[in-house]
């Protein structure tokens, strides 16, 4: 996967692209450079995320947890959650369910 570059990116360096989609199922890849902030907002969707690569923290609902390559981390969907203290460029799959929805802004 490393060939994935999201595009466009933020101002704090983030960017996201899908790149596979069914009816039950989307999956994209997410980066966070060090030292960025996750605006994210809640989503309607459940998601999974699986970091591929990079260190940092998620706060999910109340509860903080480190993630390092490997970590999986459920996030249901309306729950509040974001990555934050990333000391390392995380390179995450996120998987949604049902199929991500993004929000366009005008």
């Amino acid at each position: 996967m490393p060939e994935l570059d999201p595009q466009p990116r933020d101002e704090q360096g983030h960017g996201y692209v899908d790149f596979l989609a069914s009816e039950k199922l989307s999956v994209g890849l997410s980066v966070w450079p060090a030292g960025s902030v996750d605006r994210q907002q809640p989503h309607g969707e459940d998601e999974v995320y699986y970091i591929i690569s990079g260190r940092g923290f998620i706060r999910v609902a109340d509860e903080d947890r480190a993630v390092k390559a490997g970590s999986l981390v459920f996030v249901a969907a309306h729950v509040e959650h974001r990555f934050h203290d990333i000391e390392e460029d995380l390179r995450v799959l996120v998987f949604w369910a049902p199929p991500h929805r993004p929000v366009h802004h005008s």
